[in-house]
């Protein structure tokens, strides 16, 4: 998740508000790696339920279930600079299935490779940084 979130990172996760709510795009969520639910993994939420992500030409595009014939381009500039989402893919989510993507996108194991990340495997989001000090305090 680098630039955002560095190995060595000691993060505290709220794991109460997503038993009480429904997680939001750009959350950074810990959770099981589906393909090995003894691993965790940090990405950020792209895609939510009901969604259709395309990426094209490193954009990424959403289709939301209420205007399913209007893509609206997701803009990452709050917590991303300078971002090109490599692949070329069209996924459609289901209920309790999202589309993860990790912030260091040329280097990361997300939804572009192993595919949709269903809910049951959600731990919490990402609240507060502890360690290292120097970069102690929330998480956005």
């Amino acid at each position: 998740m680098d630039p955002n979130y560095l190995d060595g990172d000691y993060l505290i996760i709220d794991e109460i508000s997503y038993r009480l709510g429904e997680p939001k795009r750009s959350d950074v969520i810990v959770f099981r790696y589906p393909l090995d639910p003894s691993q965790f993994f940090i990405k950020r939420i792209v895609g939510l339920p009901g969604e259709t992500i395309e990426i094209s030409n490193g954009q990424i595009y959403v289709y939301s279930e209420d205007v399913s014939d209007e893509r609206i381009l997701l803009d990452e500039s709050e917590y991303l600079e300078d971002i090109y989402t490599p692949g070329n893919l069209t996924i459609v989510l289901e209920e309790e299935e999202y589309f993860v993507l990790g912030d260091n996108r040329d280097a990361s194991s997300d939804s572009r490779k192993w595919g949709e990340l269903n809910e049951k495997y959600i731990t919490g989001r990402a609240w507060l940084r502890a360690w290292p000090i120097k970069r102690l305090g929330a998480v956005d």
